[in-house]
């Protein structure tokens, strides 16, 4: 009987120590869900449709929660389905909201009506490129419940100057992090916040 009770007793606290360990996994993983469902994704840059502000590999963690709370604002930086392929996450910077008139001259972009100022994200000598959408000389109204969105690499880019407008139901949320590369790891600032 003591043998047999010798015997059971390391079993018993493997038996235990492993259940502890399925649990907690559970539960770990359950969190994660929860988190990557609900609140923050990460996403990871492909190109350099937003360079010199992001980079090719970098990994942002995007905040999808927020935007329940609140509409983008200018200068965000937001992750959305790409009009031209649904199954693919662009990463721009929103230049228009519902309701503002944007026009292309020369190179630079005009807000209603006055020159667009976006020296804290870009060099003032950066020339914006035309495209399918938004020509040249021509000027633009953003639809209700829509949004004008470039790439912080004009020549680059391929954003709202060449299909259009982004719906709001497209867009996933508002890039907040970048975590990857270590170099790199900060918090993503709106260049017009106060």
């Amino acid at each position: 009987m003591l043998l047999n009770l010798m015997i059971l007793e390391p079993i018993r606290k493997i038996y235990f120590f492993f259940l502890d360990i399925i649990q907690t996994l559970l539960l770990v993983f359950a969190v994660f869900i929860i988190i990557y469902i609900f609140l923050f994704r990460p996403f990871q840059v492909n190109g350099d449709s937003m360079y010199p502000n992001f980079f090719h590999k970098e990994y942002v963690l995007t905040n999808i929660i927020v935007l329940r709370f609140k509409q983008p604002r200018y200068g965000d930086v937001v992750i959305f389905r790409a009009p031209p392929d649904l199954e693919k996450d662009y990463i721009k910077r929103v230049i228009g909201v519902p309701g503002d008139t944007i026009s292309l001259n020369d190179g630079r972009v005009y807000l209603n009506g006055k020159l667009l100022n976006q020296d804290k994200y870009l060099n003032s000598s950066v020339p914006t490129r035309a495209g399918l959408f938004l020509q040249d000389g021509k000027t633009i109204t953003v639809p209700e419940n829509s949004y004008f969105v470039m790439g912080d690499n004009r020549a680059e880019s391929s954003d709202s100057r060449d299909w259009g407008f982004v719906p709001v139901k497209s867009i996933i949320g508002e890039a907040f992090f970048v975590y990857w590369p270590l170099n790199k790891i900060g918090i993503i600032k709106n260049p017009y916040a106060k």
